[in-house]
């Protein structure tokens, strides 16, 4: 079976706090566009928000999970929701979906596992980091997720309409995922059943 491993590769700078996305194993994780701003040819607010696509795939999906989830159960946070898992750890999440009774709001991260996590597409810019892939930075922070407590990971890709989940009961081989297309049903959480296909036809976004 094929294992996809990270091999360290050499850094060529340091990252500014600014432009960190999220931060991983100690090490700070830029926003794609980061070298524009650097070079002077944006500013940082050019590069902070979300594509005009991600944003309304992650709003559609928000709003079907407070329409078919239990509110009073759980909280359904979006706007890259802040995870402190440990020192050096500290992840972005486009949704998350929490149990009420074991979380307390203040002005602070996240400090307890939210029960699902929800993805949508990279925002990290991987090119001067120790990170060889996507795929490799996909896959060490859904595991670092699962470590710490959630139970389900959904990673949707845009760009070739894929979906692959992982569940805290699944043995970790580093490819052992469940992949599906945009219009297979995917068990989100208690009778919650997502058919991204349908909700984006619904709700009347689309792409090329």
């Amino acid at each position: 079976m094929l294992v996809i491993e990270n091999q360290p590769k050499p850094k060529t700078r340091v990252i500014p706090a600014s432009l960190a996305y999220e931060e991983m194993n100690g090490e700070a994780l830029p926003y794609k566009g980061y070298l524009e701003v650097l070079a002077g040819n944006k500013e940082i607010e050019e590069i902070m928000g979300s594509s005009s696509l991600q944003a309304a795939v992650v709003y559609a999906i928000g709003l079907f999970l407070g329409n078919n989830l239990n509110r009073k159960k759980y909280l359904i946070t979006t706007n890259e929701s802040g995870l402190h898992l440990s020192r050096g750890n500290n992840l972005a999440n486009d949704i998350a979906i929490f149990e009420k009774e074991k979380i307390r709001l203040d002005d602070q991260y996240f400090n307890v596992a939210p029960k699902v996590v929800v993805e949508v597409d990279i925002k990290v810019d991987l090119s001067e980091t120790s990170w060889t892939s996507e795929m490799a930075y996909t896959f060490a922070k859904s595991q670092k997720m699962l470590d710490f407590g959630v139970e389900k990971v959904i990673w949707i890709s845009t760009h070739n309409r894929r979906i692959f989940v992982n569940t805290s009961d699944q043995e970790w081989s580093g490819l052992d995922w469940h992949y599906a297309d945009f219009d297979q049903d995917i068990l989100v959480l208690d009778d919650c059943v997502l058919n991204l296909a349908r909700l984006l036809a619904e709700e009347g976004i689309e792409w090329a």
